[in-house]
């Protein structure tokens, strides 16, 4: 529910972000692939972005998006490597897309490469301090090195943003386990459990 709550959020900011004069044909190209995009077509999606790339008549700025909306089709047909190079490329063109690094450090993590995932997820979080996935992603890394405070400290940033974020709440309760402090792992497991129902 949440993953397709946040792909209507981001087809509805990302068709006001288009800036290139109406009646482009790159700029319809890459409408009309961000629209295939959240209709699922991903094969569809990245053909559009494609020719809306290749047209040349794309702004910078729209250049960008077109790379960034690519690197998600790619995502979700399970090429993190041509994942990587678009949210690369949209990086080069807007350096501050915050979304773009986060999804390239969800990319490198399905790649295995955790200290470039927390590079881009740290990089997020300077862009959008209220990136509640970013801390979330970056406390998941903290854990795995067994840096259970600073784990902490992002799962509780995670809570600030979205109290009702239930995953922070239990994968924070793991770390208090770890920690010896079994009340408050309880205490946590409870309100995520609470949170689940």
């Amino acid at each position: 529910m949440k993953k397709i709550l946040l792909t209507v959020l981001l087809f509805l900011s990302l068709m006001v972000c288009f800036t290139s004069p109406a009646g482009a044909g790159g700029l319809d190209d890459a409408k009309a692939g961000l629209a295939a995009l959240n209709g699922r077509n991903y094969d569809e999606a990245i053909r559009l972005c494609n020719k809306a790339i290749e047209s040349g008549e794309l702004s910078q700025a729209d250049l960008a998006i077109t790379y960034y909306n690519r690197g998600l089709a790619w995502v979700h047909k399970g090429d993190a490597d041509k994942a990587i190079v678009d949210f690369t490329k949209a990086i080069a063109i807007n350096p501050m897309d915050g979304l773009a690094y986060y999804d390239r450090g969800c990319s490198w993590g399905k790649k295995g490469d955790n200290d470039k995932a927390f590079a881009d997820y740290t990089k997020a979080i300077e862009i959008n301090p209220k990136h509640a996935s970013s801390y979330y992603n970056r406390g998941l890394i903290w854990y795995d090195k067994g840096n259970y405070d600073r784990a902490i400290a992002d799962f509780t940033r995670v809570i600030e943003i979205n109290p009702k974020h239930a995953n922070a709440y239990d994968a924070r309760s793991y770390c208090w386990e770890a920690k010896g402090e079994y009340d408050k792992a309880d205490a946590d497991y409870d309100k995520a459990d609470e949170l689940m129902k």
